[in-house]
């Protein structure tokens, strides 16, 4: 028993730190203790406001309304990457639809876009109201079946005058000629400014004239949005008459003179005949310097 009394004897500093360790004990627990009610008190306090919701919500929807891309009608046959990217459109969609038009074919209706490029039945519904077909692929109008750089009516077929791109055009009669438009009419088009327009006419007089509406997007800085705003209101009418060069045989200044056609590739033409027959334009493609995209436009310019 002595030996268990010894345990419990303290002397004063001992006592001490214990009464001050059970103080800060006993601190501890009653300010835990404090701060799990008020929490607790806190959180019960916290009601799901469904008309507040509702305004965050509505907030939410303007921001995202704001912030995305604005559509405006365009041609779907003409979808570049970017623009079947912002469509939501994937990659192999996109590439489907460059694959058909490579064969320069046409999707006339919302159905042919779909059977074409595969795209789900919702994408369908959610862009197809913004799809600008020619006219004459609408009901009433008269019936024509493109192929190449031919069209038919009637069963009789002719060559257009300026290609597809005016047959594609927005088919209105109203229309200005895009060949004898000023800078000030340019400008009258959103997104148009001094620079701009001064550049398109620059452009148009390095080409001797559009031949074709499409031209327009090759002219550089030219979002393809406001081109699509300009041949609304512009497009070729009176396109100049141009003598093809044949590719076999033109010299190395002939090629250069064609727009589409820089020192590399002029070289590569040259140096690619001296060792192969070119049997179609197509074989260009596969030549160094071939300007990408460019295509359709080379074709308006040579010949074999």
């Amino acid at each position: 028993m002595k030996n268990l009394k010894s345990h419990f004897k303290f002397n004063k500093q001992e006592r001490s730190g214990i009464f001050f360790l059970l103080l800060i004990v006993v601190v501890l627990q009653v300010g835990y203790f404090i701060y799990t009610s008020f929490s607790k008190d806190e959180n019960d306090t916290l009601t799901f406001d469904s008309e507040t919701q509702a305004q965050i919500d509505a907030l939410k929807l303007r921001a995202l309304e704001k912030d995305s891309i604005k559509i405006y009608p365009f041609n779907p046959n003409f979808i570049t990457d970017y623009k079947g990217y912002t469509l939501g459109m994937s990659l192999e969609e996109i590439d489907r639809l460059h694959a058909f038009r490579k064969q320069d074919k046409f999707a006339n209706s919302p159905e042919d876009f779909q059977k074409v490029t595969q795209i789900s039945d919702s994408l369908l519904r959610a862009i197809s109201p913004y799809f600008k077909f020619p006219k004459w692929t609408q009901k009433g109008s008269k019936q024509y079946s493109v192929s190449s750089n031919r069209y038919k009516s009637d069963g009789k077929s002719s060559t257009p005058s300026v290609g597809l791109g005016e047959v594609f055009s927005n088919g209105d009669v109203s229309s200005k000629d895009l060949n004898t438009a000023t800078a000030e009419d340019l400008k009258s088009i959103s997104g148009i400014g001094d620079k701009l327009s001064a550049r398109i006419i620059k452009f148009r007089d390095r080409l001797g004239g559009f031949l074709v509406d499409d031209q327009l997007y090759d002219v550089y800085g030219l979002e393809p949005v406001v081109v699509r705003r300009t041949l609304a209101e512009f497009r070729v009418i009176d396109a100049p008459k141009v003598e093809k060069i044949n590719v076999t045989w033109a010299s190395y200044n002939e090629l250069r003179n064609v727009l589409y056609i820089n020192d590399k590739f002029a070289k590569s033409i040259i140096e690619h005949r001296n060792h192969n027959t070119i049997r179609s334009l197509s074989d260009l493609k596969k030549l160094e310097g071939f300007p990408e995209g460019k295509y359709e436009s080379l074709k308006l310019y040579l010949s074999l």
